[in-house]
């Protein structure tokens, strides 16, 4: 039938070159006949006789082939629909017709066969495919859609047929084409199943499991931790390789992985629940590269990971996924460690870096609190007692500071000149400045988010665990999440950093007032280091009666925080919620005070107090150990510490509260998972 339609177009076009010859001879005869007249008038005369007749014959023959090529166009289009018809009711693949109500006008029998034997003509097409729920699901430049029915996948492609000559959408039917991609499909699955998943495990406690363990069970606890891990991931196909005592590199594929995320990654309460003669629990760390995009750069991707964990205080799994971090477990405090090995370390690397600089910068992180600005202040005797220039970076004194910063211009009033503004601080800025960040690892909490820009040498001291968010390649980290304070880690490291401590009396009380507000008078997160350091300030001077004051309220915060505890309800029977519903300078103080009263209360283990700060809501969160507020809080963009943490969300305060609620029944939920 194609060779016969082209050999009429072919004759057709040949019709049209020999009309337009005709047309010139015409003209042609004409002109001639006009000259006759003139010369030879009775020639002339048979000749227009024969110009008429010409004329009349053409004009003849072009109706006549102008009817004949209507009626080949004709028999086209009958062709046309004949052979779309024929395609349609013999089209492979199920096919169906819906209105614009979204009910079936026609199928054909592979969509029958697909949904059943019965009649389908009217039925609403969710009715029968569940997926679709009406033509609205579509868009009119033919976007597939997929969907799972009866086991198999499909694609499915619309095709919107006009119906009248208006656009109008009611004078339109959708003709719903159904590709199975079953194979397609199952292919893909199986390609990410069987992709390779890189990851690091470390027995977080392995020295302190070894040296606390009786030496006649020493040897089977460590051959039982070796065989534990091995068996746990050998049994499901993944291969473990150990490269030293604690630290064991682990390849195995993605359906693995998925049935370990399924289960919490239950390795890490299967080891801390282990007791083969052991005296202290046993923790992991596991880091995961989940999304690397080559075996190298998920052996990058893992260790990254298990840092953070690390980071974190150990005792939980960290997951990179593409450019953000999940993380799993970390419900349990972190171990105090021992030894001061490391305060030692830090100590003499950053009495270097002080030493090689020509001017350096401290800052805390923003609404600095007592840790935040006594950190600081320790930090500037340190500087001080190297012989440079040293400033902290503060540009509000917020109700938290105000009565330690009034004392301190007071008592050593010459340390105003080391404390500098953003933009002073810009100022002094210089080609060898070291930055010191104290009391926070977050660049978009610091004080001044531009010096890590603007200075290339930073380091960090910290005592929250490791969020995602993370300042870029610090030259000295001393991130340490047993710790109770960044206070305590500076007190440290300052003992090691000189012969003398030389610290004046403010300074020591300073610090002192730091690990005071952040271990609640010693009564949370505290150890042993906790009180050598508090020792270490009391022999260099300070004054817990002095301290105290650093603490005291007015009467209206007095009053604020009654409010709160008299309206906080108690969710989950063992937390409690209050709201602060003022906007006031000195909220967010209010706010965190409010959640350690709430504590005193029977039965609840943790708190959260809600308040307005700008045009955001504040949340402080506190625990007596049992419930981790940071983990909660860090669902919603905020950090800290298990006992204690902070968030800051973009919404009023019944969001807020709401969401708030959501997520900590999703913890309670995975405790009991």
């Amino acid at each position: 039938m194609e060779e016969s339609n082209e050999e009429r177009i072919m004759e057709e076009a040949k019709v049209v070159i020999k009309d337009k010859d005709i047309k010139i001879y015409l003209i042609v005869i004409g002109i001639l006949t006009l000259i006759l007249w003139y010369y030879q008038p009775i020639m002339a005369i048979l000749f227009t006789i024969l110009f008429g007749y010409l004329i009349f014959d053409s004009i003849k023959n072009t109706r006549d082939k102008k009817k004949e090529f209507e009626k080949y166009i004709e028999g086209l289009a009958d062709e046309f629909d004949s052979a779309t018809r024929h395609a349609i009711f013999n089209m492979p693949f199920p096919l169906v017709i819906l209105g614009q109500d979204s009910r079936i006008t026609w199928y054909n029998t592979p969509f029958l066969n697909l949904v059943g034997e019965d009649e389908k003509l009217g039925e609403h097409i969710a009715d029968i495919v569940p997926n679709i729920k009406n033509v609205d699901m579509f868009e009119e430049d033919n976007k597939y859609i997929d969907i799972k029915f009866k086991e198999k996948n499909y694609k499915i492609y619309p095709n919107f047929v006009d119906t009248k000559k208006t656009k109008n959408i009611n004078d339109q039917i959708v003709m719903l084409y159904f590709v199975d991609d079953t194979k397609f499909e199952n292919l893909k699955d199986r390609y990410i199943d069987e992709k390779p998943i890189v990851s690091f495990v470390y027995v977080d406690n392995y020295s302190d499991v070894r040296d606390s363990t009786p030496e006649v069970q020493k040897p089977i606890v460590m051959a039982e931790i070796d065989k534990n891990i091995n068996s746990y991931f050998t049994e499901r196909g993944g291969i473990v390789r150990k490269y030293e005592n604690d630290k064991y590199l682990v390849i195995y594929n993605n359906e693995v992985f998925k049935s370990f995320e399924d289960k919490k990654f239950d390795i890490l309460d299967n080891f801390r629940e282990m007791n083969i003669g052991n005296t202290i629990p046993i923790t992991l760390s596991m880091g995961i590269s989940s999304e690397g995009r080559s075996l190298t750069h998920s052996y990058q991707e893992a260790k990254a990971a298990i840092d953070v964990a690390l980071g974190r205080g150990g005792d939980q799994v960290v997951v990179q996924d593409g450019n953000k971090l999940d993380f799993y477990g970390g419900k349990s405090k972190a171990i105090e460690k021992r030894n001061k090995v490391k305060s030692r370390v830090i100590g003499y690397a950053l009495r270097q870096l002080i030493d090689q600089s020509d001017k350096v910068f401290v800052m805390g992180h923003q609404n600095p609190d007592m840790d935040s600005y006594g950190a600081g202040i320790g930090i500037l005797s340190a500087i001080k007692a190297r012989d440079k220039m040293g400033y902290l970076v503060l540009n509000d004194i917020n109700p938290s500071i105000k009565n330690i910063h009034e004392v301190m211009k007071e008592v050593q009033p010459e340390l105003q000149k080391n404390i500098v503004t953003t933009e002073e601080a810009l100022e002094e800025i210089t080609e060898n400045s070291l930055l010191v960040v104290v009391d926070n690892h977050k660049p978009s909490f610091t004080e001044a988010p531009i010096l890590l820009d603007k200075i290339e040498k930073v380091v960090l001291i910290d005592h929250h665990r490791r969020g995602a968010e993370f300042i870029d390649n610090p030259v000295l980290v001393y991130l340490e999440p047993y710790a109770s304070s960044t206070c305590e880690l500076v007190t440290e490291v300052l003992t090691y950093m000189g012969d003398n401590l030389n610290l004046t009396k403010f300074e020591a009380e300073a610090l002192l007032a730091g690990i005071t507000v952040d271990t609640k008078n010693f009564s949370f997160q505290t150890g042993v280091r906790t009180f050598e350091a508090a020792s270490t300030l009391k022999r260099a001077g300070a004054d817990s009666t002095t301290v105290s004051r650093f603490f005291r309220d007015d009467i209206n915060t007095f009053v604020y925080k009654a409010e709160v505890i008299k309206s906080a309800k108690v969710v989950s029977d063992i937390i409690a919620i209050g709201k602060l519903e003022r906007d006031m300078d000195n909220s967010i103080l209010v706010a965190a005070q409010s959640a350690d009263e709430l504590l005193n209360v029977s039965g609840i283990e943790a708190s959260f107090v809600l308040t307005q700060t700008d045009d955001r809501i504040h949340i402080s969160g506190r625990s007596l150990g049992n419930v981790s507020v940071q983990i909660i809080l860090e669902k919603l963009g905020g950090g800290g510490h298990l006992t204690s943490a902070g968030a800051q969300v973009e919404m009023n305060m019944e969001e807020a509260e709401k969401i708030l609620v959501e997520k900590i029944d999703e913890y309670l939920q995975e405790g009991e998972d």
